[in-house]
């Protein structure tokens, strides 16, 4: 690891990506980037970023955050209670440190949504702290060097990688150097596909590039395969308006909003039955389309109904919003699982209906 320190910095001053977190040292503004970056692409994560600090510029406004507006602000970028985290961390950041970033690696980690990545990410990169930053870019690089076939899920593992890199950082670069390993993971020790080792400043030391075995690096276990479910998702539609309603506060996409929805398939004559015991009349109903939405550990696959409903009972009113696509569109959180459907009833709008299900 030390061999590579040298080069490396070269290389990043000469070559490091100009990302808008980095134009200044400002810890909140990197705080937010690397929550959002989490599971998500750079590319993906620029919009978003400008978005939301514009809207919550300060660690205060982020903690006086209305709910459902923060959670339509992240609306595709999934993983939400990254979003809630953030808002709690502000609000412990208010109230115990009066609204001043804490600067101290310690302290960092026990904020909500903050682990040791993140925390010596903002410790480095804002405070200049000989901390490590240590995530997959850098695992994978680390056990490239020195084709490591230990396993990177192990505590015990990823707890000595973080030492050794720690006990390299050089003085008064902590925030380069973990920067630098960010971005030759980004860009040229690739997770997928072929790495560009003939562009890599640590390739005089790398014994998987020498040897060609790059892709047996990092070693993981192999995952266990996701549950598959089948959902019937309902678009109840009465008078050019939908029904939505809130997910539970707890669980898978907890606290957001959504249509209608049961598991399993069901029938033309199960959908039938299902308007009845709400009370509700449906003109016709047709099969909007399918769908798959794949979550870390289960697989949606979804069918939608669109409704044409004739009356609406109390009992299904009772805990729904009825809203115009235009409404859910801006102002309410669906998670990206429904936004399939919620696209194609806005392109529906104003069109003939489908063959009505017999």
């Amino acid at each position: 690891m030390q061999k590579i320190v040298a080069p490396l910095l070269e290389w990043y001053d000469q070559n490091k990506r100009k990302l808008p977190w980095r134009e200044q040292k400002d810890p909140y503004h990197i705080w937010i980037s690397e929550i959002m970056l989490q599971q998500t692409r750079v590319e993906a994560v620029r919009g978003y970023y400008s978005r939301f600090l514009e809207r919550f510029p300060t660690v205060q406004a982020l903690a006086e955050a209305p709910d459902d507006e923060l959670m339509k602000l992240w609306q595709g970028l999934g993983y939400y209670n990254r979003a809630r985290n953030l808002k709690k961390a502000a609000q412990v950041i208010e109230k115990e440190y009066q609204g001043k970033f804490p600067e101290d690696y310690e302290i960092l980690i026990t904020l909500p949504g903050i682990g040791e990545y993140t925390a010596g990410a903002i410790a480095s990169i804002a405070f200049g702290q000989n901390v490590p930053a240590v995530d997959g870019n850098v695992y994978r690089i680390y056990t490239r060097l020195h084709a490591d076939a230990s396993d990177i899920t192990r505590a015990a593992v990823k707890k000595r990688i973080r030492g050794e890199v720690a006990s390299v950082i050089p003085e008064g670069r902590a925030g380069s150097f973990n920067q630098a390993l960010m971005d030759l993971g980004a860009v040229i020790c690739l997770p997928n596909g072929k790495p560009l080792c003939g562009k890599c400043p640590a390739a005089d030391f790398c014994i998987a590039g020498a040897e060609g075995t790059y892709d047996k690096f990092p070693k993981k276990p192999e995952k266990k395969p996701r549950k598959v479910e089948e959902r019937s998702v309902f678009l109840l539609e009465y008078q050019g308006k939908y029904l939505i309603q809130k997910r539970p506060e707890k669980g898978l996409l907890a606290g957001l909003w959504e249509f209608p929805s049961q598991e399993g398939r069901l029938s033309s004559g199960q959908l039938h039955e299902f308007l009845e015991e709400w009370g509700c009349a449906g003109e016709e109903v047709e099969l909007l389309g399918t769908g798959k939405h794949i979550f870390s550990h289960v697989e949606w696959h979804m069918y939608g109904y669109l409704i044409h409903l004739k009356q609406l009972s109390e009992r299904m009113t009772e805990g729904m919003v009825l809203s115009g696509v235009s409404e859910i569109q801006s102002e309410y959180s669906i998670p990206s699982a429904f936004s399939m459907f919620l696209k194609k009833i806005a392109e529906g709008e104003g069109k003939s209906p489908q063959e009505p299900m017999r």
